[in-house]
């Protein structure tokens, strides 16, 4: 959800961002992913990971640059599509294009997002529209559109965030769009299970992309939200993109006894009033 580097010289660990540390070769050889929101961030922290390890993967995006750069580093494992997940349209021959280009897929990223901070007082109807329109209603049309293509033994792999389970001022839409997300999966976990697919979630907390993933904000409000993630994680940094893609691949290609769970990379923040209370 979140994102930077500890401002507490690294007590609590490094962050890690080595998905190119050789450990991949060939893991995910001959597996097939979609990612959406797979240009930049975790998504693509996600696809780079996938590639490495020799599969090939389709990703979405909607600006015209990060796609052209997300294909340019990623190379012929990968095929890149300009995808509006609130569209319908657009997830339907999204998932003609990966029946056409991969034939089936083995783990799905639900990954876009969006998020706009402000008080439930100053919500306009278009802010929760779009929010609810990406994260939601997105989410939801997407998996229903590729359950088709995944076969037993596949993964879906859903992007909620901690907002989804605190009343944190500013993210009243927001968290309930995620609310909604880490429902939808309990809900396909009990779903799917009798086809042989699991589905899980991850959780980030405050994480090291280019937007933070929130939406317009001022670089003095940027950097006022970098400083409130080192405040307010308890491992006293922030996350990188790529420890949240190690965890969503590990629920998708590692945890095969595993379903219907939702893992939290947050450094602890789910958790930060309990790491507040004296000991004893």
């Amino acid at each position: 959800m979140f994102t930077d580097e500890p401002r507490h010289g690294g007590k609590y660990g490094r962050k890690h961002d080595g998905e190119h540390d050789g450990r991949n070769s060939g893991r995910y050889e001959g597996k097939k992913a979609v990612i959406t929101g797979g240009t930049m961030g975790v998504g693509l922290a996600i696809a780079r990971r996938l590639v490495a390890g020799g599969a090939e993967v389709l990703l979405t995006g909607l600006r015209d640059a990060h796609l052209l750069r997300a294909q340019e580093e990623l190379g012929a494992l990968a095929h890149v599509v300009r995808s509006d997940t609130t569209s319908l349209d657009d997830i339907a021959a999204l998932g003609a294009t990966a029946e056409e280009v991969l034939g089936h897929v083995d783990y799905l990223f639900v990954n876009a997002g969006v998020a706009e901070l402000g008080p439930v007082a100053e919500v306009t109807e278009e802010s929760y529209d779009r929010q609810f329109g990406v994260n939601a209603k997105g989410a939801f049309f997407t998996v229903q559109r590729m359950i088709p293509l995944l076969r037993e033994g596949g993964a879906i792999v859903f992007t909620t965030s901690v907002a989804d389970s605190m009343g944190a001022p500013g993210m009243g839409v927001y968290a309930g769009s995620k609310a909604a997300v880490w429902a939808f999966a309990q809900v396909l976990a009990a779903e799917l299970v009798g086809q042989g697919i699991r589905v899980n979630a991850v959780s980030p907390g405050f994480i090291d992309t280019p937007t933070m993933g929130v939406a317009a904000m001022s670089d003095e409000e940027r950097l006022h939200f970098r400083e409130l993630g080192d405040v307010s994680t308890p491992m006293g940094r922030h996350g990188s993109a790529d420890e949240v893609a190690r965890a969503a691949l590990f629920l998708a290609a590692e945890a095969t006894f595993t379903t219907g769970v939702k893992l939290p990379v947050d450094g602890g923040l789910a958790q930060s009033v309990v790491a507040m209370l004296p000991a004893g």
